[in-house]
Formats: structure tokens, C-alpha cells, sequence
């Protein structure tokens, strides 16, 4: 695939991600999409996984928007970069968010195959999301990994 479509791709999650249309984000996956998100520590396979992931991810920021603000790209991958804003809500995490709104720098790594993505490693600062929510990322984390 080449690098034009592979953006194109991209783009278009980040829209769908953006309205928090799960639909439309999942009409771009392979049926063996794999959603990887090393800072919550979670891993979705599939199109049922993925659309469970999604839904629990707006609900715990019904607010999220992405900017993808660059990218590189070779004939197998695709790696973009931006700005996610998002307002933590809720208790998933185990804390009581102040309800600022967040704003980090995500980088984010695409693979595709039969032209939608196969998979996507989502990445951003877990201790940046927490100090701009107004919560303890030691909590955050002993909810998400357990006690170390």
C-alpha cells in the first residue's frame, strides 16, 4: 500500500475517532485488527474487542479529539504524530478527575492489510494525562497494573 492511502487511512480514524463514531472507525479495521494502548496497558483484538475498547475509551473521554500533525511512512508501516485532547470523567481509573481538559503530544504507529488497518499502537504520557486531570498517576497505575 502506499503511503498516500496508508495517511488516508489514518486520517480517517482519527475523524471517526474524533466524533467518537464507533461505526466509522470501525468500518476501517481488518476483522483481525490489533489495538495496542501501552499506557493503559490494554490490548483489543478483533472487531467485537475493538468495539468494546472504543466504546469504553469515549466513555471515559467523551470529549476526545487527535490531530495528526506529521507522519513518515515506509511500503509496510505508517507513524504518525499530533496532539490528543481529552477530559478524563468517571472512576475507571480509580480517581476523581477535576475535569480539565488534557492536551498531550500521541504518537501513533499504523500496519494495513487489504486496504484498512490491521493495527494501531497508541502512545502518549500516562504521568502527563494524570497531572492534567488532577489525579494521582501512582493510583492510575495500581488500577490499571495492580500493585507492583
Amino acid at each position: 500500500m502506499d503511503a498516500d492511502r496508508m495517511l488516508e487511512l489514518a486520517q480517517a480514524l482519527a475523524a471517526a475517532k474524533s466524533r467518537q463514531d464507533v461505526p466509522a472507525a470501525l468500518a476501517l479495521l481488518h476483522p483481525e485488527m490489533v489495538l495496542e494502548n501501552p499506557a493503559f496497558g490494554t490490548t483489543a483484538r478483533g472487531p467485537a474487542e475493538n468495539e468494546e475498547a472504543l466504546r469504553r475509551f469515549f466513555a471515559a473521554f467523551p470529549d476526545y479529539d487527535v490531530a495528526l500533525q506529521g507522519h513518515a511512512a515506509n511500503r509496510d508501516a505508517l507513524v504518525c504524530w499530533g496532539t490528543v485532547r481529552m477530559t478524563m470523567t468517571g472512576d475507571r481509573f480509580g480517581v476523581v478527575p477535576d475535569g480539565r481538559r488534557a492536551e498531550l503530544p500521541v504518537f501513533i504507529q499504523f500496519t494495513f492489510t487489504d486496504d484498512l488497518i490491521a493495527s494501531e499502537r497508541f502512545f502518549f504520557d500516562l504521568s502527563e494525562l494524570c497531572a492534567q486531570s488532577g489525579v494521582s498517576t501512582d493510583a492510575v497505575r495500581r488500577k490499571l497494573f495492580g500493585a507492583a
